[in-house]
């Protein structure tokens, strides 16, 4: 398998700014599971004055092994425990994304 990502899974979603500390907890319990699998994570959150957004992009080296990981169709978002108490709507997708240009590897 190689190592260099081409393709980046990523899911998006919005909460209120009081949730958006336990919330983010909450999101990043579902990150170790992708580690196993990904070649990386990214939990970014962007802060707005009335929503808290939050990103979470999983890069693969190819369709096949992301497609392992999800059990099925990559683009059928999974939600976490508590994403219905704690988000504003559920996410119904997830965007899928060729890597045009991959990150330099050291």
């Amino acid at each position: 398998m190689t190592k260099v990502p081409t393709i980046a899974r990523i899911w998006r979603g919005r909460t209120k700014p009081e949730l958006a500390d336990e919330y983010e907890a909450n999101r990043a319990e579902g990150i170790p599971p992708l580690l196993k699998t990904a070649l990386d994570v990214q939990l970014l959150r962007e802060d707005r004055e009335d929503e808290t957004w939050f990103t979470t992009i999983s890069y693969w080296a190819d369709m096949e092994s992301m497609t392992a990981f999800t059990k099925g169709d990559p683009e059928q978002v999974h939600h976490l425990e508590r994403d219905a108490e704690l988000l504003c709507e559920l996410p119904e997708r997830i965007q899928i994304h060729k890597i045009v240009v991959p990150p330099h590897l050291r």
